[in-house]
């Protein structure tokens, strides 16, 4: 994948692969008469990526504050649930929808190898937030404060997110479009 796709240096998707983004724009989707539930359901699933994030970095951030009695036990259970149904999720695209709706549209083959190299990205990322997480739930239970482990776990967080939300609004808007444009041979 060349650099000017990489999900690092990226803005948003090549104009030549925006061809349905630009038919279709986000504002429109719900209204639309191909738009269905399954649909729905993975944007949702999307938007509950962003809001567990957001809480672990909000969390993250009240500790360092010294405004986080639970961090310890929250951190284990969001973090844990985070990388968990996202890794599930990213799997079932790559094996199950991916190949399929690739196939339905020429135009948009480099879209989706754009989005397998963030996928293959991902995980660097999701191991990085894992191992981050791990040292800072090591020191807690060491009994410190964990303030250096944090604020190096609060960078991590924040540079997911970063990454998270460029994927996942590329994805999207190669995704949904896809599904308006072509809905009834799904």
């Amino acid at each position: 994948m060349s650099n000017e796709f990489s999900i690092d240096t990226r803005k948003g998707l090549p104009e030549h692969l925006r061809v349905l983004a630009e038919l279709y724009p986000r504002a429109q989707w719900k209204g639309h008469a191909n738009f269905n539930e399954l649909t729905a359901f993975w944007l949702d699933r999307h938007l509950m990526f962003r809001q567990v994030l957001d809480k672990v970095i909000g969390d993250t951030q009240a500790h360092l504050d010294g405004n986080a009695a639970r961090y310890g036990a929250e951190l284990s259970r969001y973090t844990g649930f985070f990388l968990d149904q996202l890794h599930g999720h990213h799997q079932i695209e790559d094996q199950h929808y991916f190949p399929k709706f690739m196939a339905m549209d020429k135009r948009l083959e480099q879209a989706f190898e754009i989005l397998d190299a963030d996928h293959h990205a991902l995980d660097h990322h999701l191991n990085e937030l894992a191992d981050h997480t791990n040292h800072v739930l090591r020191a807690l239970q060491q009994g410190g404060k964990a303030r250096d482990e944090s604020g190096r776990l609060l960078a991590v967080q924040e540079g997911f997110k970063t990454f998270l939300n460029r994927h996942l609004m590329d994805e999207e808007e190669i995704i949904v479009p896809i599904v308006l444009e072509y809905g009834a041979e799904l």
